[in-house]
C-alpha cells in the first residue's frame, strides 16, 4: 500500500486548518481579553481619580448645607441635590409611563411596519445630541419666558423617552408567545392579556428600562444649561416654575471657577453623583437579573 499523501487525505489536509483556526480563536480571546480589561482599567482610573480630588471636600456638611454667600468659604450642595431629585422626578413621571405605553403599543398591537418606523425613529431620537435638545427646548418654553424646573424637566424627558420606550420593547418581546396564544385561547381579549399577564411578566425588564433611563439622565448638563441654569437664590428651591440648582450645573459652574477650593468642591459634587448613578445601576441591574430568570423560568 502506498503513502498517504495530503493530496489523497482529507483528513490530513484539514489538519494544518483547524490549527490555524485555533491559533486565530486564541489571539482574538487574547485581544478581547486585553479590551475588556482596558474598559474596566479606565472606569476605575476615571471613579479613582475622581475619588481622590473630591474626598478631601466632601463631609456631611457638604451635602448638607446650601451654597455659602458670594465670597463667604464653607457650604454645601443641598439645594443641587434636592433640585437634581426634583428635575429627575419630573421628567420620570413624564417619560416612564409614555415611553411604556410605546413600547405596548409597538410589540402588542402595532402592524410591523409602524412598530418598525417608530423603533427608528425612536433610535435617531436616542442619538440627538443632548444639546441640540436643550436649544430646542430653549426656542420652545424658555425664550419669552424664562428658566425652569419645567423646562428643564421637559428636556431631560426627552432624552429619557427613547431609553424607556426602546428597552420596553425589547422585554415586551422576550415574553413567550406560548404566553399570549394559551390566554387567547381561554377567550381573553387581547387587552386583557396584555394587562394581566404580558405586563406581570415583564415587570423587571419595565423598571429595569426605567431605571436605566433615570441613571442616563441623572447626569446630564447641556440640556440644563439652557433651560434651568439662572438661579435666583442660593436656598433650596422647590418651586418647578422657578429654575431649579442641580449637581450637573453646580459641577459645571464651580470648575469654571479660578478658586481652587471650588475645584475641589467641584470633585466632590461629580463624585455624589457617581455614587447616584451607581446606585440607580445597581439598582437596574437587580431588577434586570430578576427579570430574566422569570421570563427563563
Amino acid at each position: 500500500m502506498g503513502a498517504v499523501s495530503p493530496e489523497t487525505s482529507p483528513l490530513l489536509a484539514v489538519a494544518p486548518r483547524d490549527r490555524r483556526r485555533r491559533v486565530v480563536n486564541r489571539i482574538m480571546e487574547v485581544v478581547a481579553s486585553i479590551a475588556a480589561l482596558a474598559a474596566v482599567a479606565l472606569l476605575l482610573l476615571v471613579i479613582g481619580s475622581v475619588v481622590v480630588k473630591g474626598i478631601s471636600a466632601l463631609s456631611f456638611s457638604f451635602i448638607t448645607q446650601n451654597p455659602a454667600p458670594f465670597g463667604q468659604p464653607g457650604g454645601g450642595i443641598a439645594n443641587s441635590i434636592v433640585g437634581t431629585a426634583e428635575l429627575v422626578g419630573i421628567a420620570s413621571l413624564i417619560a416612564i409611563p409614555i415611553g411604556i405605553l410605546i413600547g405596548i403599543y409597538t410589540a402588542e398591537f402595532a402592524p410591523s411596519w409602524i412598530g418598525n418606523s417608530v423603533r427608528f425613529s425612536l433610535d435617531i431620537l436616542n442619538g440627538v445630541p443632548t444639546i441640540v435638545t436643550g436649544v430646542f427646548i430653549f426656542g420652545l418654553l424658555v425664550v419669552g419666558s424664562q428658566q425652569s424646573g419645567w423646562a428643564g424637566s421637559v428636556a431631560l424627558a426627552i432624552v429619557m423617552l427613547p431609553i424607556v420606550a426602546r428597552s420596553a420593547q425589547e422585554v415586551l418581546a422576550l415574553v413567550p408567545r406560548s404566553l399570549h396564544e394559551a390566554a387567547l385561547a381561554l377567550g381573553l381579549k387581547r387587552w386583557r392579556v396584555v394587562l394581566r399577564i404580558v405586563i406581570p411578566t415583564a415587570a423587571g425588564g419595565l423598571v429595569t428600562g426605567a431605571v436605566l433611563g433615570i441613571a442616563r439622565v441623572a447626569g446630564e448638563t447641556a440640556p440644563l444649561l439652557f433651560t434651568s441654569s439662572v438661579f435666583s437664590n442660593l436656598g433650596i428651591t422647590t418651586s418647578p416654575s422657578q429654575a431649579l440648582p442641580n449637581i450637573p450645573v453646580t459641577i459645571f459652574t464651580l470648575s469654571e471657577s479660578p478658586s481652587p477650593t471650588d475645584h475641589a468642591r467641584a470633585w466632590a459634587a461629580a463624585l455624589i453623583l457617581i455614587f447616584m448613578v451607581l446606585v440607580l445601576n445597581i439598582v437596574a441591574r437587580t431588577f434586570h437579573d430578576r427579570s430574566r430568570r422569570r421570563l427563563r423560568g
